[in-house]
C-alpha cells in the first residue's frame, strides 16, 4: 500500500457512473418491478452501497477509509440504466475506488437478476466522472 502517513485529512468525494444495457421488455420488467428475483433497481442499489464500504476487503491495495456518505442512483431508459455513484467523507486519500465499486456491484446486480431474461446483457463505460479533495484538488471528467 501507498503510505499516506504525512498526508492531511481532508473533505473529499468522488463521483462515478456506469451503464447497463439491455432489452426494452427487460427494462420493461423491471420497472414494474415484475422481474422474478424482486425490486432490481433496490437490490442493485444495496449492493453497490455494501460494496463501497467493503473496497478494501475487494480491491487488494485500497485504504480501508471512513466512508460517510454513499449514494447510488440510477436514471432507466428504454434500453439501458445509467448508474451513478457519489461517496463522500473526511480522509487523507480518496473515494474514486469506492465509488467505481459501488457503480460495478450495482451494474453486476442487475446482471445478476435479469440473466434468466436477457442474455445480451452489457455492462459498460464504468468511469470516474468527478473527485474532490485533497492535494491534487478537483477533477471533473470532460
Amino acid at each position: 500500500m501507498i503510505d499516506i502517513s504525512a498526508k492531511k485529512i481532508t473533505a473529499r468525494e468522488a463521483v462515478a457512473e456506469g451503464r447497463v444495457f439491455l432489452k426494452p421488455q427487460v427494462i420493461k420488467l423491471i420497472r414494474e418491478k415484475k422481474i422474478p428475483k424482486g425490486d432490481v433497481l433496490e437490490a442493485s442499489r444495496l449492493a453497490g452501497i455494501l460494496a463501497a464500504k467493503k473496497t478494501p476487503e475487494i480491491i487488494p491495495l485500497c485504504h480501508p477509509i471512513p466512508i460517510e456518505s454513499v449514494k447510488v442512483d440510477f436514471v432507466v431508459n428504454d434500453r439501458q440504466i445509467n448508474i451513478t455513484s457519489a461517496v463522500k467523507g473526511q480522509a487523507k486519500t480518496g473515494f474514486e475506488m469506492e465509488a467505481l465499486t459501488a457503480v460495478s456491484a450495482a451494474a453486476l446486480t442487475i446482471y445478476d437478476m435479469c440473466k434468466p431474461l436477457d442474455k445480451d446483457i452489457v455492462i459498460s463505460e464504468i468511469k470516474l466522472l468527478k473527485k474532490s479533495g485533497g492535494k491534487s484538488g478537483t477533477y471533473v471528467r470532460r
